[in-house]
């Protein structure tokens, strides 16, 4: 069973900047497909950016030149570096990846952009 962990998430203040880590556990598999989904309150879950194994990239249009999605170098690692953070990405924001056709989800780090 594929584990999820993030990290990073918090409050900051519009134009800030933040980092969010997730790693997989419980598979000697490479995953090929790893992203980032979020949910706002009252809102559907979507797509934030999504990276394959082999680097090809997929981004939301609301965060295409702020958000930067990437492999870490230890197996089944992404990070999203988020810049320019405006207060409409506020949201819970979930790790995902894709293995064998199966999807598995992170617990969720919220990500809070105020003054």
């Amino acid at each position: 069973q594929v584990q999820l962990v993030e990290s990073g998430g918090g409050l900051v203040q519009p134009g800030g900047s933040l980092r969010l880590s997730c790693a997989a556990s419980g598979t000697w598999f490479s995953i090929n497909d790893m992203g980032w989904y979020r949910q706002a309150p009252g809102k559907q879950r979507e797509l934030v950016a999504v990276i394959t194994s082999g680097g090809s990239t997929n981004y939301a249009d609301s965060v295409k030149g702020r958000f930067t999605v990437s492999r870490g170098n230890a197996k089944n690692t992404v990070y999203l570096q988020m810049n320019s953070l405006k207060p409409m990405d506020t949201a819970v924001y979930y790790c995902n990846a894709v293995l064998f056709n199966s999807q598995y989800w992170g617990q969720g780090t919220q990500v809070t952009v105020s003054s």
